[in-house]
């Protein structure tokens, strides 16, 4: 059974009637539909039963803004400056989106809804695109330093609202799938210190500390002495800040540092990387190995915790590459998230690791984790969104760019198109040796709750 409502009554407009029939083309009839559609005059279409989300398209020249060129980073322009809205799960709709592409591929669909798209009005938008400058410059230490200060100094306050009370910006760890955030996040912390077997007295590492989450809990619950490095002076602050607090500002060190200055002179018994390698670039992944397994002490551990690429759509590899291509050069992840960024598949990084000499001990996927994660994220962020713009804590388009981002991530998290691995890898002694246990007793078969305070 099918839903239509105007509240202008029915309408037989040129823009209304086109874009009916784009939607009929890509979704099926309404009344089939997984959700439901309001247009720019009032027109609410789809199913009879209640649906997880309404499309809001709020002008005739929305879908056109929407799907040309065809990327994501047109969809994520059209939605971050209004062409459309999404009452309800986002993350939902994102999902159908997806959809689209092996759909579109199919030439005539494809031509027929070209035909159709060219017909609604087409009205410039401006962007708001971070300008970065030259690509060939990507991952210099100044470049990598204005990009990471683009995402993260947008406020302490803004991550303050929907972040845990530790402000962890990386996948906690649900044991069950329903602990509160806070206990997820502590017990991904305390799962890091065990993998790691940090033990009192011990010299950590902390590559891209945050706002000092890891290396507080580190100090506190396991006695080590940590040195955070981070590229943001907004984490910087509050990460002394907080280590303060907490009593172990004589055992963190919180300083703005990239990892290619930190000076060879110091050896760690464990370095940790948490939600930082993604920023690293295929291109200075062996210098990253490099550095840090010269950093290490023989027999030191290094967790690198990173997302990976794992599955992609059907319809990425049509073309010999050629459309895997096209949209990586039109990205909004890149344009207006995390510039510069890549992910790269597991197998590379872990080559690349083990030419610089590290062993691969352990793997572990917990991409059904980062779901969870960035689900309630979103939640927390959504029912901010009046406090966001009636503080001042960002604009419109800011908070739309994080809805969104943080929507598609989840969505792409539970599809597999993307997964979020922490790596165990030792630096061998001179005769090969590991140092570590037979078993994995000491980090599986521990307490779920967080260790005592050293």
């Amino acid at each position: 059974m099918q839903l239509q409502r105007s509240s202008v009554g029915h309408t037989t407009r040129p823009s209304l009637a086109t874009a009916r029939q784009i939607l009929s083309l890509l979704f099926g009839p309404p009344g089939q539909r997984a959700f439901h559609v309001r247009y720019w005059e009032g027109t609410l279409e789809g199913p009879a039963h209640p649906t997880p989300a309404t499309l809001v398209f709020n002008s005739p020249a929305s879908l056109r803004r929407m799907l040309l060129p065809p990327s994501d980073l047109a969809l994520g322009e059209a939605y971050i400056f209004g062409d459309f809205d999404v009452e309800g799960n986002l993350e939902f709709v994102l999902a159908q989106a997806v959809s689209l592409g092996d759909r579109l591929l199919k030439p005539l669909v494809a031509a027929r809804v070209l035909a159709l798209l060219l017909a609604l009005p087409g009205e410039a938008r401006p962007t708001a695109r971070p300008a970065f400058g030259d690509d060939s410059k990507a991952h210099t230490k100044e470049r990598d330093a204005h990009a990471i200060r683009y995402h993260y100094d947008i406020g302490n306050d803004f991550y303050k609202l929907w972040l845990d009370e530790r402000m962890v910006y990386s996948c906690a760890y649900f044991n069950t799938g329903q602990e509160s955030l806070e206990e997820a996040q502590a017990t991904k912390l305390d799962r890091i210190c065990r993998k790691l077997r940090l033990q009192p007295g011990e010299r950590m590492l902390d590559i891209g500390c945050g706002w000092g989450g890891l290396a507080i809990y580190a100090a506190q619950h396991y006695g080590v002495t940590v040195t955070g490095i981070t590229l943001s002076p907004s984490q910087a602050e509050i990460a002394r800040e907080r280590a303060e607090a907490a009593g172990v500002d004589d055992r963190v060190i919180i300083e703005i540092r990239d990892y290619r200055d930190l000076p060879a002179t110091i050896r760690y018994d464990k370095v940790a990387s948490v939600g930082m390698f993604e920023h690293v670039g295929r291109a200075k992944m062996p210098q990253y190995f490099a550095q840090i397994y010269r950093l290490l002490k023989p027999g030191g551990l290094l967790l690198n915790h990173g997302i990976v690429k794992e599955i992609a759509p059907a319809f990425i590899h049509w073309g010999f590459g050629t459309v895997e291509r096209y949209l990586n050069s039109r990205s909004f992840l890149q344009n207006y998230v995390f510039p510069d960024g890549e992910l790269r598949r597991l197998s590379e990084v872990n080559l690349r690791a083990e030419q610089a000499g590290f062993e691969i001990r352990d793997a572990e996927n917990m991409r059904e984790h980062y779901a969870l994660t960035l689900r309630e994220w979103v939640r927390r962020l959504e029912s901010h969104h009046a406090e966001v713009l009636a503080r001042g804590l960002a604009d419109e388009v800011t908070y739309r760019i994080w809805r969104l981002y943080m929507s598609g991530s989840a969505q792409s998290f539970a599809a597999a198109r993307i997964g979020i691995v922490q790596t165990l890898m030792v630096k061998p002694f001179p005769g090969g040796e590991a140092g570590l246990p037979l078993n994995r007793t000491d980090i599986e078969g521990m307490p779920l709750e967080p260790a005592p305070q050293v």
